[in-house]
């Protein structure tokens, strides 16, 4: 085994389930407010509309954030921003147990959608410089699973604590926001102690390790557009076209099923907080699998653009079944094919903007796409609630959704002719 095998090996071990933890806290604290709705919308009255503006809202900050937290990350380190980041959206998740009404939900919602801005392009940035791009799909596919285990832990969980309405004089879903706000704080702490910022810096490495894999990095980045600035990395049209791509694609569906989808399943299914949180589970883990399968292939066949297509297009098909509102299995095998192309985009879709970016221009280019794309992750909860209320039904909704994903499917495609991405 060379030096550079060795030293992938330790980095995969020692840094993805790391990495995999964080990111299934961030996430469900990014989306546990689906299974609170559960509860706080009727105990607040809150209407369908006011339910997803505050829900969507969290990405009004978090886009506003995005780009400057992300280019303070490269300027100060991942290991001290990432723990500040987790600290912060810790303290506001576990703090939406105070919501009272609509004004305090959207500014609550707000803030940690700041707090958390640059975490994941944070994540994917700190990764580019971890491993090749060779192997960089099937980590960041790794790594992304989490979005889908996090609904398969935390579905049956958040169903769980909201069984604990009017202990200790709160609703179920006060604690369930208490609760699952608090690992993010203790996880920032111990981010201080465990991560490196680079190769480099890494005493888990052995010195012939920490220079293969740093030398092939170095080499790779210097084939990279390294003129570019990180004003023109921002005015770059590739760049423009990816973020478009995935605001259309995949941020639209992810959001609305992962702040909609308990909702959903209650109303087809009629089942109580822990059955919509264990059937919710379902989805979530047939994306997992498919995220893994789909990453490995991407990266043995060198293709991107085809395979995010595809994925686009299954999202789409399992939409327009799950459209159909008809029994529950039919709805879960629709929004299980949903979940399973919508999610199995990241691996596929991620290794781009590094093929063309490096540096700072890197961390802004990445921040750039994940800004742009989350205005869906606003726009479509947002959406579905306006729909949902107006309608009586998820139907129309939904509906959207799929044809969004045609969208991006095709946008996924005019991709093949970019000379940037070849």
């Amino acid at each position: 085994m060379t030096p550079e095998q060795s030293a992938l090996r330790k980095v995969t071990r020692r840094l993805l389930p790391f990495l995999f933890l964080l990111y299934i806290v961030c996430f469900l604290d990014r989306v546990n407010i689906g299974f609170a709705a559960l509860q706080m919308n009727h105990d607040l009255g809150f209407s369908p509309a006011v339910y997803g503006f505050g829900a969507g809202i969290f990405f009004l900050g978090y886009v506003l954030f995005e780009v400057p937290s992300n280019l303070m990350l490269a300027r100060v380190g991942a290991r001290r921003w990432i723990a500040r980041i987790m600290i912060t959206w810790g303290i506001i998740a576990s703090a939406m147990m105070f919501v009272r009404g609509p004004l305090s939900l959207f500014a609550l919602r707000f803030l940690l959608g700041a707090a958390e801005a640059g975490f994941f392009p944070g994540m994917i940035y700190y990764l580019s410089g971890w491993f090749p791009a060779a192997e960089r799909a099937r980590a960041i596919a790794r790594f992304m699973v989490a979005i889908p285990l996090s609904g398969v832990v935390g579905g049956p969980l958040s169903g769980a604590l909201l069984d604990l309405n009017g202990r200790w004089g709160l609703a179920g879903w006060q604690w369930l926001f208490l609760l699952e706000g608090l690992p993010a704080v203790a996880l920032g702490v111990v981010v201080l102690r465990r991560l490196s910022d680079r190769p480099e810096d890494a005493a888990w490495l052995t010195p012939a390790e920490r220079a293969a894999i740093s030398i092939r990095l170095r080499q790779e980045h210097e084939q990279c557009e390294q003129g570019l600035s990180v004003r023109q990395a921002l005015a770059n049209g590739t760049i423009w076209r990816l973020a478009l791509l995935f605001m259309v694609g995949n941020a639209f569906g992810v959001y609305v099923l992962g702040l909609w989808l308990p909702q959903i399943v209650r109303d087809v299914s009629g089942l109580g907080n822990l059955g919509v949180g264990m059937l919710s589970a379902v989805p979530n883990l047939v994306a997992a699998v498919a995220m893994v399968l789909v990453g490995s292939h991407s990266d043995r066949s060198g293709e991107r653009p085809l395979h995010l297509a595809v994925a686009a297009t299954a999202a789409a098909v399992g939409l327009g079944v799950s459209a159909s509102l008809g029994s529950t299995a039919v709805v879960i095998f629709g929004l299980s094919v949903a979940a399973a192309g919508l999610l199995s985009m990241h691996g596929p879709f991620w290794p781009l903007p590094s093929t063309f970016l490096s540096g700072s221009a890197a961390a802004a280019g990445i921040a750039l796409i994940t800004s742009v794309a989350n205005l869906g992750g606003f726009l479509g909860p947002y959406a579905m609630g306006l729909l949902k209320g107006h309608t009586g039904s998820f139907r129309s909704g939904l509906l959207l959704l799929a044809l969004m994903s045609v969208v991006g499917g095709i946008l996924a495609v005019r991709l093949r002719h970019d000379p940037r991405l070849r």
